[in-house]
């Protein structure tokens, strides 16, 4: 019984180790030899470079800088033994390059050197090619170093349109994890356009793949896929864009020229601007606090963030309105004597005398407050926000720019969601001439102008399509409000062209026949008994109104859209002095054609 045991046992163990050999052998053969070639085949992504930025005319706004940058041999501070080493290769760089700091230099290193490290430590990220060309021969000799060739991105024009182009940066660690080209050139678009295309402009990722041997030393090279670039070309012209800088020279504010067929953008703005390249490498902690601090908020992209009271500039779309409803037409009128009175409380036109007989041509032309009040009793909340949600305020414009804001158009639900109170009819008044709780952005303002103008909807872009290709027009406004539009845009006409209206001062004798909307957008509020007595020349500069000029032109084809927002009524130049002297540059650069 012994025996079988013995025989059962030496039997089983040669069966276990007859498998064992048949798995190592046989079975584990295709993931050894996976392993073997995984260590015999060495795969490099290789970075793209970041694609540059034109403007419509071919002129460089984003471009890459060639340099070098400067590494150094690992584990140099690990072993004690080699530390001195170290540092006559950080004296080398530090006495080469005056303005780089050799304490600096070795922290960068010694945070990054460990025995998990083989590669060498990069401690100078970018050297300007005529800098680094003079002391490439001797730095390149000593073998502790490595110098590569790199590109820095780089903005020519500096602080000229810089929110529409925007910045990259130092990519961080949440970038980098989202975006494996971002991992690979450690840069990634911040803001504008260089955030809002950064998928398109990072380019793809090459692929090359070398076989090694035991001293990781390449052999040959089997395979290489190149990495991809992607140019972008914009619609701004940088000509123009740097005249609408100069005329905001000492002003804050936006102003925005656009095509009204097809929505592109010629130019665009908001002021003040600031230099892009700091931006780069990383922003001094002074000059961040001196930008932050500046009271006229150079960092907020008034085009698309900034929100401002329309003012009257929004009459024309609160005019659609009361026709839409059917209880007003374009005849309809109301007397202005100066205000109206609503439970005891009085809501005064601009003009404290009153303008007299008002009806739609004669209000916007004029201004006129009471008309709009009356109108927006008759007509109600409801069909008022309704109409000017629809046509785009209270909506984003769609156009490229990141983190777009879009507004209030007040209403009763909305004040209802916000505060969870009633709405009262004061606040329809107010909404019916831009004022109260009612938002909206410039680049809201010059889409609404343009849709009045070309009676479609139209998306602002910065883009310039491949192939001349044209965007489907959407419908936004219904067969009736299209046939009420030419009184619209009439009266438009009558504001910069007959006497009496609003900017007929400085539009009336343009070489093209221009079609506008002036606005006061009020800062500070105050009591109505104080509204006859305060004027904006008596105020501090920073509790003026700004001010709203929305305009297109030729009349009767309409082409282009300027609009302009002046904070705080302007230090020199008017609205109107502004846009008269845009519409003599597009005329100038051949944009408009003179007419007789």
């Amino acid at each position: 019984m012994r025996m079988r045991l013995v025989f059962a046992f030496v039997i089983l163990f040669f069966i276990l180790l007859l498998s064992r050999i048949y798995y190592l052998s046989i079975k584990s053969n295709v993931y050894y030899e996976e392993m073997a070639k995984q260590n015999a085949v060495k795969t490099q992504f290789l970075a793209p470079v970041r694609g540059i930025i034109t403007d419509r005319n071919g002129k460089y706004l984003a471009i890459n800088e060639l340099g070098f940058s400067i590494s150094i041999k690992p584990y140099l501070h690990i072993k004690k033994q080699n530390r001195s080493i170290l540092q006559g290769e950080i004296e080398a760089i530090s006495n080469a390059f005056l303005e780089l700091n050799a304490t600096l230099l070795y922290k960068t290193y010694e945070k990054a050197d460990s025995y998990y490290n083989q590669d060498f430590i990069e401690v100078v990220d970018f050297i300007p090619y005529d800098e680094m060309i003079s002391k490439y021969a001797q730095l390149d000799l000593r073998e502790n170093l490595q110098i590569k060739p790199t590109i820095q991105r780089k903005y020519p024009y500096k602080s000229l349109a810089s929110h529409i182009i925007g910045y990259v940066g130092k990519a961080n660690l949440q970038d980098m994890n989202e975006n494996e080209v971002a991992k690979l050139t450690n840069y990634t678009g911040k803001s504008g356009l260089e955030r809002y295309y950064n998928e398109l402009l990072q380019g793809t990722k090459g692929v090359r793949e070398v076989r090694v041997n035991a001293l990781n030393k390449e052999i040959e090279e089997i395979s290489l896929i190149k990495p991809v670039t992607n140019d972008i070309k914009i619609s701004i012209d940088i000509e123009l864009q740097q005249f609408l800088t100069e005329l905001f020279a000492d002003s804050s504010g936006s102003a925005i020229i656009m095509n009204a067929e097809d929505g592109s953008i010629l130019a665009g703005g908001s002021f003040p601007e600031y230099d892009l390249n700091p931006f780069v490498t990383g922003i001094s902690v002074q000059d961040w606090k001196e930008l932050s601090n500046n009271p006229e908020h150079p960092f907020t992209n008034k085009m698309v963030n900034g929100l401002y009271p329309p003012g009257s500039v929004v009459k024309m779309g609160v005019a659609l309105a009361f026709m839409d409803s059917r209880l007003m037409n374009t005849s309809s009128s109301f007397f202005c004597t100066g205000s109206v009175e609503l439970g005891g409380r009085f809501f005064r036109c601009w003009n404290r005398s009153g303008h007299g007989e008002m009806d739609l041509k004669h209000a916007i032309k004029q201004s006129c407050d009471v008309y709009f009040y009356e109108g927006g009793l008759r007509v109600g909340i409801d069909t008022i926000s309704s109409v000017l949600g629809r046509i785009g305020f209270g909506n984003k414009t769609g156009v490229d720019l990141p983190h777009e804001f879009v507004g209030i158009v007040p209403s009763k639900e909305w004040k209802l969601s916000k505060y969870n109170r009633a709405w009262f009819q004061g606040e329809t008044l107010n909404t019916s001439i831009g004022q109260g709780d009612f938002l909206i952005t410039p680049m809201q303002l010059a889409k609404y102008t343009a849709q009045l103008a070309k009676g479609k909807g139209v998306t602002p872009r910065f883009l310039m399509q491949e192939n001349n290709e044209s965007l489907e027009d959407e419908e936004i406004f219904t067969p009736f409000e299209k046939s009420q539009l030419p009184a619209i845009r009439d009266a438009m006409f009558a504001v910069a062209n007959e006497q009496g209206g609003t900017a007929f001062r400085y539009l009336n004798a343009l070489p093209v026949k221009v079609a506008a909307k002036t606005g006061t957008a009020q800062v500070v509020g105050f009591s109505q008994a104080d509204k006859n007595k305060v004027r904006e020349s008596d105020l501090k500069y920073y509790s003026r109104s700004h001010i709203w000029l929305t305009s297109f032109a030729p009349y009767k084809k309409p082409k282009y859209v300027v609009t302009v927002l002046l904070e705080h009524g302007g230090r020199s130049l008017t609205a109107g002095e502004m846009t008269a002297r845009i519409y003599h540059k597009l005329t100038e650069l051949g944009y408009l054609q003179k007419e007789n």
